[in-house]
């Protein structure tokens, strides 16, 4: 039996540690954010940067609440272009990102595919396609052949996806199969209004998007994606309904892109009654006063938060731009998953 239900956090009966939760998963917040307003400075003046940036400004919450549940190297993560937070809290390195956008050899990806199309398989984090909805396929294949070969156990798997890429053939598919086969599997939907620049209404007929979760008989969950508290008590339920045998948790994010779909993109199409709305909260301004209002943190903490993070985004950006660029004359051109070009071959 399917369940449909909308969650709003409401303070109350909270766990001993929620606090701690809750200001980890702050943190990673702030990081993506700051990073990626770096790699967007970047991106704007040229040079340094090839292909685009896409950023997860009002998705953080959303996403670092997702990634904050997966165990590092025992679950299987396969993100998508606005999960930088999510990436973060599952534990990719700043370095990943900062060396995979400008190119270097340093970087998992050999400096051969930019931008957000990274990842270290070996350690559960799945490098990302292109093609919406292909992801689901990945993970969904990936806990299949985990219990194929008897070494599942408890682990789970969790994607991302946006309100559009659920229309793809391959969603529909992967969904079917995982949940067929019960998979431990939770399918994130950033329903951010806009599949580029459709609006829902073009999009799907259903009333809410996570009706779709029972058409497929899978449990399908509604969070307001703006509140952090929300979304980590959401995804917590899940993570757990899925490692006890579930089967696939969806959970739909109501949010508004803050952004256009990447930097090269002004979002002119997005109408003044969207941003004027509840979904259009900026979810780190209020997951800030969430913590302010609780007594958690105090404004200097604040400051000194953001103080950090850029130290840290710096520091990256220095150092990778020392770094070597790919030669082609080097090269031998062999696919990244051959025996002498595995991944962890240059690190610095």
């Amino acid at each position: 039996m399917s369940l449909a239900e909308t969650i709003q956090h409401s303070g109350t009966g909270l766990e001993a540690d929620f606090r701690p939760r809750f200001l980890s998963a702050y943190q990673h917040m702030v990081l993506a954010r700051v990073l990626e307003e770096k790699l967007g400075a970047l991106y704007r003046a040229g040079g340094r940067i090839v292909g685009g940036v896409y950023v997860g400004k009002g998705q953080e919450a959303f996403s670092a609440a997702l990634g904050v549940q997966l165990q590092k190297g025992k679950d299987i993560y396969g993100p998508l272009i606005r999960d930088q937070a999510g990436r973060i809290a599952y534990g990719e390195p700043i370095l990943d990102a900062v060396r995979t956008y400008l190119g270097t050899i340093t970087g998992p990806m050999r400096g051969r595919d930019g931008n957000i199309h990274r990842g270290r398989p070996q350690e559960g984090l799945m490098a990302m396609i292109s093609h919406l909805g292909s992801m689901l396929s990945v993970v969904a294949g990936a806990l299949f052949a985990r219990r194929l070969a008897g070494r599942l156990g408890d682990a789970i798997g969790a994607t991302s996806i946006g309100d559009g890429g659920t229309s793809t053939g391959a969603f529909h598919e992967a969904l079917n199969m995982a949940a067929v086969e019960k998979l431990p599997i939770i399918i994130s939907v950033a329903n951010n209004q806009f599949a580029y620049s459709t609006p829902n209404s073009r999009q799907y007929a259903c009333e809410n998007l996570v009706d779709r979760a029972a058409g497929y008989g899978v449990d399908g969950v509604t969070v307001d994606a703006t509140d952090l508290g929300a979304c980590l008590e959401v995804f917590q339920q899940a993570a757990q309904r899925a490692r006890a045998g579930g089967g696939p948790q969806m959970i739909v994010g109501r949010l508004l892109r803050l952004a256009g779909h990447g930097e090269h993109d002004d979002a002119s199409y997005i109408p003044d009654t969207a941003k004027k709305g509840l979904n259009s909260r900026d979810c780190l301004a209020v997951a800030e006063q969430r913590a302010l209002d609780e007594g958690w943190l105090n404004a200097a903490e604040v400051k000194e938060l953001y103080a950090e993070a850029l130290r840290k985004v710096d520091q990256a950006v220095s150092k990778v731009s020392k770094e070597p660029l790919p030669d082609p004359f080097k090269e031998n051109w062999q696919a990244l998953s051959s025996a002498d070009l595995v991944e962890g071959q240059h690190e610095a």
